[in-house]
């Protein structure tokens, strides 16, 4: 995620730390002049009558009073972007704006978990490491039908981000389903405070370097150049890169550390509604391209981590190793509005260098290992130690 502008911000998350913006009230006394259509099986249609039928209506005959004109226009708004069926555009009310900046900063206080829409229904897409989350056993893909007690079926992602998220010490309760199981199962976890070093490293046997980054934030660029300086001294004689659960981030940070092994190659292109592409290239001398390698990815690789993935499989630079990829390759742009609220909005879609669709299509492994419940079980990890064996010659 970056700056674009004061005004506007390209995100890759989808992060469960995706909270939103909305219009602002200047405009709220602005009535369309008339309806652009009568005729509802046209293309372009609004009923400028219906719609304040329906206002009124609401106002008069509600059995809750009083009801705020303010409200009726947000969720005006809100039900006009959900009309493109598009979870990550979205538009909030104002007093979001400030629970999205303080993600951006990298701290606030939750259970530490991407969430995604996936086949329609609420998703984790990963735990974060060492979180309450992840302490508490959720796993990537879990669908999430309630919180504390509350439908999701019909909301969005800020919404269930807002529910979720809360102040260290409190309880939140999920209703999960998880693929195979016959019956929902509740899950409390106790929210804490959510800061997380992103980017860590050990030298393995046989000289195996495993490089872990968990996701892109502010830091994980800077982190990873320092830890690259180390592992390059060590000469390893292979290094894993486990993005697995690395729901995204960044994408500057995505781009840049491909660069490592790609040297100064085109990363992604992003394509928009008109066709137009731009091209994001790294900017360096791809000082581990001389060492194997092999990613690591699972289903809770979405964003940034399949943009890079995707990049070293295209160039095959590495070894893609595990499960499909969430599938999340679209771009939101944030635009900041005169009220402190803001519309994000699904601008473009994301390809690999050979062009090929993230979004949906997500990143296929070149060796598919799955976990299965039995390895969680046991705290087995069959995807890494294939990719050890591999390394060490011990496997092809």
């Amino acid at each position: 995620m970056r700056m674009v502008s004061q005004k506007k911000v390209v995100i890759l998350l989808v992060i469960a730390f995706i909270i939103g913006f909305l219009f602002g009230d200047s405009s709220f006394q602005q009535r369309p002049s008339k309806s652009l259509s009568s005729d509802t099986s046209a293309d372009v249609y609004f009923d400028n009558d219906l719609f304040w039928h329906v206002w009124s209506t609401l106002k008069e005959n509600y059995v809750k009073q009083p009801i705020e004109d303010k409200d009726l226009f947000y969720g005006a708004l809100k039900g006009l972007v959900m009309g493109i069926d598009d979870p990550y555009s979205v538009f909030l009310k104002p007093e979001l704006a400030k629970k999205f900046i303080e993600d951006m900063a990298g701290s606030f206080e939750g259970v530490g978990m991407e969430l995604g829409v996936k086949d329609g229904h609420l998703t984790v897409i990963a735990p974060l490491p060492d979180t309450p989350a992840f302490r508490a056993g959720i796993r990537s893909g879990d669908k999430i039908f309630a919180i504390d007690d509350q439908d999701t079926s019909n909301m969005g992602l800020d919404e269930a981000v807002l529910l979720i998220r809360g102040p260290k010490g409190t309880v939140v309760k999920l209703t999960i389903w998880r693929e195979g199981e016959t019956k929902t199962e509740d899950v409390e976890i106790t929210r804490d405070v959510i800061n997380i070093k992103t980017v860590s490293w050990e030298l393995k046997e046989n000289k195996i370097a495993y490089l872990n980054i968990s996701h892109f934030s502010e830091d994980t660029w800077a982190d990873f150049q320092d830890i690259a300086i180390v592992i390059i001294k060590a000469n390893p004689q292979g290094l894993i890169l486990d993005l697995r659960n690395n729901p995204g981030g960044y994408l500057d940070a995505a781009v840049n550390i491909a660069g490592y092994w790609t040297g100064e190659e085109v990363i992604v292109v992003s394509k928009d509604a008109q066709g137009e592409e731009k091209k994001y290239q790294a900017n360096n001398d791809g000082d581990l391209k001389h060492i194997p390698t092999i990613v690591l990815v699972n289903q809770g690789s979405a964003s940034a981590s399949e943009i890079l993935a995707g990049a070293l499989q295209d160039y095959k630079r590495a070894t893609i190793l595990g499960e499909k990829t969430f599938g999340k390759g679209s771009v939101q742009e944030l635009e900041g509005l005169n009220d402190g609220s803001a519309l994000k909005l699904t601008v473009a879609y994301w390809y690999t260098p050979l062009g090929r669709s993230i979004n949906e299509e997500g990143i296929i492994p070149d060796i598919e290992i799955e976990m299965t419940d039995d390895d969680y079980l046991h705290d087995r990890d069959s995807q890494l130690s294939k990719a050890l064996l591999m390394l060490a010659g011990e496997l092809n």
